[in-house]
């Protein structure tokens, strides 16, 4: 304790006085604020995402009522198509700032961010079935020497210590180099991940429930072809909890 400020608090404040760091957000200046990168107003302005939702691939419905009398009615997508995945969690909008925090935390290599971000999924995560392992959406060898980390992984890791959960990170693989999905359509992105993933060990999933973690949720192009992935291989079934969602 300095002169009632927790050591903790004290030695922020020092080291932002010396090496100052703005705000990924908003630009303000930092002072003892206890998120990395980014101040409390900011921080505290990320809320989860309410209201009715496809049961399904869980995009939110814009009528507040649309479930009210028909409470499985899913989306036109997933009518359509329907997804191979049980059910798709994701808990925040991709939006500032949010969107900042995610951005830096997976292309500026800002990895201290992985705790707050965790903790955002601990204290928005829904009532989920029992859950055998976590499974992170794997990336490619090359993609992952390029960037030195798997940003779902660490989300992965640090719910599952908060959660008490197995985590299983080296079964499901990426045995493809593809285009990033960011660059293309929707139809694109499905014709580019066809053959992109494979479980080593099918043995490990034959009958297993798994939560299967990504970082965002844009199309679901994604997460469904490693669903598609883990069901061929024995999962009874797979559900999908992603941070946050476009659209």
């Amino acid at each position: 304790m300095v002169l009632g400020i927790d050591y903790s608090t004290f030695v922020r404040r020092v080291l932002h006085t010396i090496f100052p760091v703005a705000c990924g957000s908003c630009g303000v200046l930092l002072h003892d604020d206890p998120i990395p990168f980014f101040c409390r107003a900011c921080w505290n302005a990320v809320t989860p995402l309410r209201g009715p939702s496809c049961p399904s691939c869980g995009q939110p419905f814009k009528s507040p009522v649309a479930l009210q009398h028909s409470p499985q009615h899913r989306c036109g997508r997933c009518r359509r198509r329907p997804p191979y995945f049980s059910r798709a969690w994701s808990l925040y909008s991709y939006v500032p700032p949010l969107q900042d925090a995610i951005r830096l935390f997976k292309y500026q290599k800002k990895v201290a961010l992985a705790d707050a971000l965790a903790d955002l999924l601990h204290h928005a995560l829904p009532d989920m079935p029992a859950i055998d392992a976590v499974v992170p959406v794997p990336l490619h060898a090359s993609r992952l020497r390029e960037r030195e980390y798997n940003q779902s992984l660490l989300l992965a890791d640090r719910l599952c210590r908060r959660r008490g959960l197995a985590l299983s990170f080296d079964n499901l693989a990426r045995t493809r180099a593809t285009p990033p999905q960011t660059e293309l359509t929707r139809a694109q992105r499905m014709v580019n991940l066809r053959g992109a993933f494979t479980v080593l060990r099918p043995q490990e999933f034959t009958q297993q429930r798994l939560l299967l973690m990504d970082d965002v949720l844009t199309t679901g192009a994604t997460v469904n072809e490693c669903a598609k992935v883990l069901r061929k291989a024995g999962a009874s079934d797979v559900y999908v909890l992603t941070l946050a969602r476009t659209g």
